[in-house]
């Protein structure tokens, strides 16, 4: 049988197996049912102890408990894990638990810390401290190692002694988990980077006298990069391939998708597919390796002959490249054969589009985060036919190459009234006679 808590002068703050009372403002519905444990500075905060006991009395008593402040700490009590289950609300700051409470259908072959294994399986984001019998510092060591914050000698507690490791504990708790928030940060950064790696990779225009541009900017509401991917690579004949696409959603599986894409198109053009083919081996990859059924990814692919003159392209539900040549305004090259985009229609064709650029050309590819976003207060968006506009005005300013794609996505931007929703990608070819 453990030996009780020492029974001091017991403070109003004690709940025994029961649920604390309810606030005159309960929370709504619509409200998280439990939130990350932490201890606020602010004065109007009080420190909250839960205590897991066996005590046959049923009136386990507490050493009268304050905070650094002087304030009382309030204290609930529960007889075993079914009332502590109940009883671990959001205010609950730490858990007192006795490692020798009885765990029914227990045998004594079993873990002697399974009930704090399953404490802190329940309450992964509580202090803990673990109370043991005296003398019996390896169990407290043993328990600080599975994950308590500290361990407690059962007839060696005092409310002086008590208050400080609550304290403490919560304290070790916060800053245990404000590390482990950093370390996540760090490696969902490292995996930004790898992502980003993937979707925008550096050109293969070796050999090329064509001219090379991109940017890329992520939406407001992700952390990680979203669908969007590009690339160019020129073969061996000199044939110059582009390609740009996005994958429907945003967040790491839809990125991850976007890379496969990519990845799956260089080797497929380097291998000598083009148009039709090409795309139809995508829509496979696409339909292999997407997590559901819903899924779909537009693209958009162009072939640059080696004289630089003409292109063939193909359209799979993306937005269609514009073209602008000297002393012509810049256009949108013909959408009328865009196909599906893929994974939407098991065995769609992409007609491949012969198009003639002449001597001197830019050929400009984007994603539709840069024509969706908002013109002013109203819904109107920007479109195909706002932006055509606003690069025929920035070439007109003598704009080219980078400095016309910073600008192109700076004014979609400001346009907006802040950052956009949606990812956006866009590339520049350029040819000088």
């Amino acid at each position: 049988m453990p030996v009780p808590i020492p029974r001091q002068r017991a403070i109003p703050a004690v709940e025994s197996g029961q649920a604390p009372a309810a606030p005159q403002d309960p929370p709504s519905k619509d409200e998280a049912p439990r939130k990350e444990a932490t201890v606020d500075n602010n004065a109007a905060t009080q420190l909250s102890l839960l205590v897991i006991e066996d005590d046959p009395g049923g009136s386990t008593v507490v050493p009268e408990l304050l905070d650094s402040a002087g304030r009382p700490i309030r204290v609930r009590t529960a007889r075993n894990l079914t009332e502590a289950e109940r009883l671990l609300t959001d205010d609950v700051h730490c858990i007192l638990l006795d490692l020798a409470l009885p765990t029914p259908g227990r045998s004594p072959d079993d873990d002697e810390l399974a009930v704090l294994r399953h404490v802190l399986e329940l309450a992964p984001r509580h202090a803990v401290l673990a109370l043991t019998a005296s003398g019996d510092a390896e169990r407290g060591a043993e328990a600080v190692r599975v994950g308590a914050q500290d361990y407690l000698f059962r007839d060696e507690l005092d409310s002086r002694l008590l208050s400080r490791a609550i304290r403490y504990a919560v304290e070790r708790k916060r800053s245990d988990t404000a590390e482990r928030r950093l370390a996540e940060g760090r490696v969902r950064a490292q995996e930004n980077r790898r992502l980003e790696r993937g979707l925008l990779p550096t050109p293969l225009l070796e050999g090329s006298s064509l001219r090379f541009a991109a940017r890329y900017r992520p939406g407001r509401s992700r952390a990680l990069l979203g669908g969007d991917f590009y690339d160019v690579v020129r073969t061996p004949d000199g044939t110059v391939h582009a390609m740009i696409g996005d994958v429907c959603g945003h967040g790491p599986d839809e990125a991850a998708l976007g890379v496969e894409l990519r990845i799956a198109w260089r080797a497929l053009t380097l291998a000598g597919l083009c148009g039709d083919e090409l795309l139809g081996t995508l829509q496979e990859v696409l339909e292999h390796e997407r997590s559901d059924d819903e899924i779909f990814a537009t693209l958009c692919t162009v072939d640059i002959a080696p004289d630089g003159r003409r292109a063939g392209l193909c359209l799979a539900g993306h937005p269609s490249p514009l073209v602008a040549r000297p002393g012509r305004p810049a256009r949108l090259l013909p959408y009328d054969n865009n196909g599906p985009a893929l994974g939407l229609l098991p065995g769609a064709r992409w007609p491949r589009m012969q198009v003639e650029l002449g001597a001197e050309w830019s050929l400009m590819l984007y994603t539709d985060g840069l024509i969706e976003g908002r013109v002013g207060e109203g819904g109107e968006r920007l479109g195909q036919d706002g932006m055509v506009s606003m690069i025929r005005r920035q070439l007109s300013e003598g704009l080219r190459g980078e400095a016309l794609l910073r600008a192109a996505v700076n004014e979609v931007r400001s346009l907006n009234g802040g950052e956009l929703a949606d990812d956006v990608a866009v590339l520049l070819l350029d040819r000088e006679a």
